[in-house]
């Protein structure tokens, strides 16, 4: 039986107080942070080391024990973070309807269309390594699991984790071209076709 213990219970089990924040706040300092990295351990330490070292029991012995180790980390991650949330705040003030419409636009238009069409992009770049033509299936080939053609190759196209579902029932018996999508685009793994 699986049971879910909350942050605020554990909170409540170790009589730790919850400090309140205001609407939002919270989340733009985690946002803050992201950036800034004012938590990274080079700044603070490598925490899951430290409370491993860490003999004490209480709230207030670890926070004597930390601070006598890194004396420096909580000011040094609170002027990280400040700034970036300056930074954040001077970009805030430059945001109007327009960014956010264009920003809206991108998201629901643009990266839409790209997300689900980039099967014509992997054929295309295919065949430009393979120096080569491309082509769309017919609905008869696709029946038979094939994307697309470079050159003369059938492709299936898929998503690495497609390689890792060892116990799927389809069986394709073409050659597939296996893509990750990573932060600014896809990574594709032409190696069944070169």
């Amino acid at each position: 039986m699986k049971i879910k213990i909350t942050a605020e219970e554990i909170r409540a089990y170790l009589n730790i107080e919850t400090p309140e924040f205001p609407k939002y706040i919270g989340p733009l300092i985690n946002l803050a942070n992201q950036y800034a990295q004012g938590t990274r351990p080079k700044i603070v330490g490598q925490m899951t080391e430290l409370i491993q070292e860490f003999e004490g029991k209480s709230l207030s012995e670890w926070e004597s024990w930390y601070l006598k180790r890194k004396p420096d980390a909580i000011k040094k991650a609170t002027e990280k973070i400040l700034q970036k949330l300056r930074d954040l705040k001077d970009a805030v003030e430059k945001i109007d309807q327009d960014t956010v419409e264009k920003w809206v636009r991108d998201l629901v238009i643009v990266k839409t269309f790209a997300g689900l069409k980039f099967q014509e992009a992997i054929l295309k770049k295919g065949a430009e390594i393979k120096g080569t033509s491309y082509r769309f299936s017919k609905p008869e080939e696709e029946t038979k699991g094939i994307d697309g053609f470079i050159g003369d190759i059938p492709v299936s196209i898929k998503p690495e984790t497609y390689e890792v579902k060892a116990l799927l029932q389809e069986r394709i018996n073409v050659r597939i071209v296996y893509y990750k999508k990573i932060k600014d685009g896809i990574e594709v793994d032409f190696r069944e076709i070169l």
